[in-house]
């Protein structure tokens, strides 16, 4: 693929051509293209001959850019440039919780290229109602006041939260009305999730106004939804919507 610029920053993406609907898999919050579903999505694109896509947001990986510089609209933004370098046609988009996010947006921005979503404990939303609203009042205070906090993280070091972040994602909420898509989606999350609570892929289901739409639940499943088991879940959910 070509290089992919967005708002100035060269951006990390790998492609590989193949069979159409292809895949554009959308990665999570400091996550990035060589995770375990994006690796294990990738070879098994190769192994049927399916056309995939992926590729670390500004400020993730192997791209360009400052982490705390990103917001929700930077991040859609950069999934666009690389969609708009994709081959025409349409393709299935798999967001992995921020990635979630970012595949709505992006479905709502180019409907015509969306041949339906795959969605990994999505997190909608998850700035203004897991950030923001479970913050004591002096966290506020001082994310306010220093523009940064630094929240401790299972994951690896410390998350840098922005008031950026926060503020501009206000623009971007979907959960708060109905969400004019009308693909097939399928949404696979772990009623174990410490992150994001499984609840709340019930309540995108409702706000979704297409029909078909369905809800996975894996009861001992947790966020990252990597093991075997969840992969092969993962794998089917794929291959319904690429029609194999």
């Amino acid at each position: 693929m070509v290089a992919v610029i967005s708002h100035g920053v060269r951006l990390a993406v790998t492609a590989r051509e193949g069979v159409a609907p292809g895949l554009l898999f959308l990665p999570g919050f400091r996550s990035d293209m060589r995770g375990a579903k994006a690796e294990f999505l990738a070879g098994w694109c190769a192994e049927r001959g399916r056309a995939i896509t992926r590729f670390d947001y500004s400020g993730h990986g192997e791209s360009g850019g400052d982490f705390e510089e990103g917001t929700i609209g930077r991040w859609r933004d950069d999934a666009l440039a690389v969609l708009g370098a994709m081959p025409a046609g349409r393709v299935v988009l798999v967001g992995s919780s921020m990635g979630g996010w970012i595949a709505l947006l992006l479905a709502l921005a180019r409907p015509e290229r969306v041949a339906g979503l795959v969605l990994l404990a999505p997190a909608p939303d998850f700035t203004e109602d897991l950030m923001w609203a479970s913050m004591m009042p002096a966290e506020r205070a001082m994310l306010t006041r220093a523009g940064v906090l630094r929240v401790p993280s299972a994951y690896g070091p410390p998350l840098p939260i922005t008031l950026r972040l926060i503020e501009e994602g206000r623009g971007h909420l979907v959960l708060r009305a109905p969400i004019a898509l009308d693909v097939p989606v399928r949404i696979l999350h772990g009623q174990r999730d410490p992150d994001v609570p499984w609840e709340r892929s019930l309540t995108l289901a409702e706000r979704l106004v297409g029909d078909d739409v369905r809800v996975v639940l894996v009861k001992d499943g947790d966020h990252r939804l990597s093991r075997p088991e969840d992969l092969a879940l993962l794998a089917g959910l794929v291959a319904e919507l690429m029609g194999s």
